[in-house]
């Protein structure tokens, strides 16, 4: 019931949009449609707005429905790109932090895979919710309802997007004691310290690949290049 009546108002809204553009697409094709082959209408859901690139010719015989079509496409298409922009650059981000599990005795690729999925879970549950929120409330701005501008080539726009900083395992560790001590009351912690033997240049290491998981045996000062580049970490046994 609910998704009836929400579908009912979307088109309902749709075809407002398209009867708002329609006379103006009327204009520009009867009197230069012979300049246009395509025309960009700006979209705005009151925080941002974005451009729509759809075809004149289609959008003048289908009486403005053409252009709802393409808001749908390009819309959708936008979103899903800057959010799998967005979440390459975590995933970046998570390969980076997972290399100190090694020191909390856990396997590094275990828990890449983990939180991986989690981000790729959280980036489509955002893309759903973002665009069904853009398709909602996406309409022609009006002070723009007249302004309709030739569609050319550009230049991809850089778009702000806000860095999500992704915790290290020591972060998340430190998180999650801060959770705990407001929970109950504090406790007095012996803190144990383990002196780690030092590792010669020449010493023998083991080296684990955090996206295969295939281990190496070498040198440490050859093991040591490919553990700054964050593909390889140290495994202690």
């Amino acid at each position: 019931m609910i998704y009836k009546e929400a579908f009912a108002h979307y088109e309902s809204k749709m075809e407002r949009n398209a009867d708002l553009a329609y006379p103006v697409i009327k204009n520009v094709y009867e009197n230069q449609g012979n300049k246009f082959k395509r025309i960009v209408v700006p979209f705005t859901d009151g925080n941002k707005t974005l451009q729509v690139v759809t075809d004149l010719e289609k959008s003048y015989q289908t009486n403005g429905k053409q252009l709802v079509t393409d808001f749908e496409k390009n819309i959708s298409l936008a979103i899903i790109d800057d959010a799998w922009k967005t979440h390459l650059r975590k995933m970046d981000e998570l390969k980076q932090s997972v290399q100190l599990a090694v020191h909390e005795q856990k396997d590094p690729l275990l828990i890449y895979k983990f939180e991986s999925f989690e981000l790729f879970k959280k980036m489509i549950d955002q893309v759903n919710k973002d665009v069904i929120s853009f398709l909602f409330k996406g309409e022609i701005p009006q002070e723009t309802a007249n302004t309709i501008q030739e569609a050319k080539t550009r230049g991809r726009e850089k778009v702000k997007t806000t860095k999500d900083v992704i915790p290290n395992m020591d972060e998340r560790a430190a998180q999650s004691r801060a959770t705990g001590n407001r929970q109950r009351a504090p406790q007095v912690v012996e803190t144990i310290v383990r002196e780690q033997p030092k590792i010669g240049r020449n010493d023998k290491v083991t080296i684990k690949n955090v996206m295969s998981g295939s281990s190496k045996t070498m040198k440490y000062k050859q093991a040591l290049p490919l553990i700054q580049k964050g593909e390889w970490v140290l495994t202690r046994e």
